[in-house]
C-alpha cells in the first residue's frame, strides 16, 4: 500500500507539514518581545537571535537567512517586528520573493513604544492563528516532504546505527518522489570525494568536492587545522579515533541514493532528489539555513544526546545508542541502539524512521516540539567589516 500523507497546500504550490504563526524579530532587541508574544498568544511560536541591523561582510547571508526562515512553506503567515529601517524592509521584500504569501509588519518607530508593539503584534498573532487552526490537511503526494539530514554529538556508534539506517530511510524517501538534504560541511571532510561519485553528473560532483575545498581554505586562512580539530572532544569521549571515521559514518546519512545537485547555505531545492547543502557543523546554525533552504521535517542523529529543535521544522531525534536513549526519554524519539544490541536490523530500523517521518509529516508532534525547543542562530562567515 501506498503511503498516505496529508499536508496544508500554499496558495503558491508549496506543501506545509505544518500551520506555524511565526513572530519574527528583525532586530535584536525584539527579540525578547517575540519570544513573550509567542508564549501569551494562542499557538504563535517565535524565535530570538542577535543581529542588531549592523551592515557588514555577512549581510547577504543574515538576509538569505530570515527571508528563507520567514517564507518557509510550514509557515501559515509571519508576524515581523522591526525597528524601522531599509535592511529590515530588504528582508521582507525578499521573503515576498521566496514565496511569502500572508504577513503583518509592526514596526516599533511608528507605534511608538514595545508596550504597543507587543499589544497590535498579539492581535494579528491571534488572528492568523485562528484562520491556521480552522484549515485542514489535504492529500498531498510524497513530493510534499522535504527532509533534512543532520547529527550532532556522535559516537562510535553513530556510523553503524543511526546513521545509516536514516540513510535507509531517506532512499526510500527519494525513490517515492521526495526531496532529502544532508548538510554540515564539516562532517564529511575526508568523505566528500565518495558523495561526488554519486552525483548524477560530473558538475554535481566537482561542486561538492569545491563547497569542501571553499570551507576548509577559509579555515584555514585564519590559522584554523580543521582535519587536527576533528574529530571533536565530545566525539572522542564518545569513542570516535579518527576524522574519517566520524566523516564515513555521517555521511551515511545520506543513503546510497544519486545526489542530484548541490545547494549553497539555505538555497532550496529545485526538484525532488537527494541533494548536499554547504552548511556549518554547529546544530542550531545549521537547522536555520535548512529552515531558510525550505526543508519541512528535520531527522536528527545523536549519540551523546542534545535537545536542540526547531521554531518551524519538526526535529525527530534518534538516538545511536540504547544507554542513551534510555537516559533521555523525553529528548528522543527513536533508538536505533538496537541494532548494535543485536534486537533489530539495519534494514528494521530504517523502516521504522521512515515510519516515524511520515507519521510526524502528517502531524504526530516530535519530543522537541512537545518541549518547545526553538533554537535559532544566525550563521556567519567573515570577519565584521562594517561599510
Amino acid at each position: 500500500m501506498a503511503p498516505q500523507l496529508k499536508a496544508f497546500k500554499r496558495e503558491n504550490g508549496k506543501w506545509g507539514l505544518r500551520n506555524h504563526v511565526l513572530i519574527l524579530p528583525l532586530h535584536s532587541a525584539l527579540a525578547s518581545t517575540a519570544r513573550a508574544i509567542a508564549d501569551t498568544s494562542n499557538g504563535a511560536v517565535g524565535i530570538s537571535h542577535d543581529w542588531s541591523g549592523e551592515v557588514d561582510s555577512d549581510l547577504a547571508r543574515i538576509v538569505f537567512t530570515l527571508s528563507g526562515f520567514a517564507s518557509n512553506p510550514n509557515n501559515y503567515a509571519v508576524v515581523f517586528l522591526t525597528i524601522g529601517n531599509s535592511q529590515e524592509d530588504e528582508i521582507i521584500t525578499t521573503a515576498q520573493a521566496l514565496g511569502l504569501i500572508r504577513f503583518s509588519t509592526i514596526s516599533l518607530s511608528e507605534v511608538g513604544s514595545m508596550e504597543k508593539m507587543a499589544s497590535e503584534a498579539l492581535t494579528a498573532a491571534n488572528t492568523y492563528c485562528a484562520e491556521a487552526q480552522a484549515m485542514q490537511r489535504v492529500d498531498a503526494p510524497m513530493s510534499a516532504i522535504v527532509l533534512g539530514l543532520e547529527c550532532g554529538g556522535s559516537d562510535a556508534l553513530s556510523g553503524i546505527t543511526a546513521n545509516p539506517a536514516l540513510g535507509v530511510a531517506s532512499d526510500r524517501l527519494v525513490e517515492l518522489g521526495a526531496t532529502s538534504v544532508l548538510g554540515e560541511t564539516t562532517e564529511i571532510l575526508g568523505a566528500e570525494h565518495l558523495l561526488a561519485a554519486r552525483a548524477i553528473d560530473p558538475e554535481v560532483g566537482k561542486r561538492i568536492v569545491a563547497m569542501v575545498a571553499r570551507y576548509e581554505s577559509s579555515i584555514n586562512y585564519e590559522g584554523i587545522d580543521i582535519r587536527g580539530a576533528q574529530p571533536s572532544r565530545g566525539n572522542i569521549e564518545g569513542g570516535l579515533s579518527t576524522l574519517e571515521e566520524k566523516s564515513l559514518g555521517a555521511a551515511k546519512k545520506a543513503g546510497n541514493a544519486p545526489l542530484t545537485g548541490a545547494l549553497e547555505f539555505g538555497e532550496k531545492p529545485a526538484a525532488p532528489g537527494l541533494y548536499f547543502m554547504d552548511t556549518p557543523g554547529h546544530d542550531i546554525e545549521q537547522l536555520a539555513g535548512f529552515g531558510a533552504g525550505h526543508i519541512n521535517v528535520v531527522v536528527f542523529t545523536s549519540g551523546r544526546g542534545t535537545p536542540t529543535g526547531s521554531a518551524i521544522m519538526p526535529t525527530i531525534k534518534v538516538s545511536t545508542n540504547t544507554p542513551m536513549y534510555k537516559s533521555i526519554p523525553d529528548l528522543i524519539d527513536l533508538d536505533a541502539g538496537t541494532i548494535a544490541d543485536g534486537i533489530e536490523t539495519l534494514a528494521q530500523v530504517g523502516e521504522r524512521i521512515f515510519n516515524e517521518i511520515l507519521d510526524v509529516a502528517n502531524g504526530r508532534l516530535t519530543k522537541a516540539e512537545r518541549g518547545g525547543h526553538h533554537e535559532f542562530a544566525l550563521s556567519r562567515m567573515y570577519k565584521t567589516i562594517v561599510r
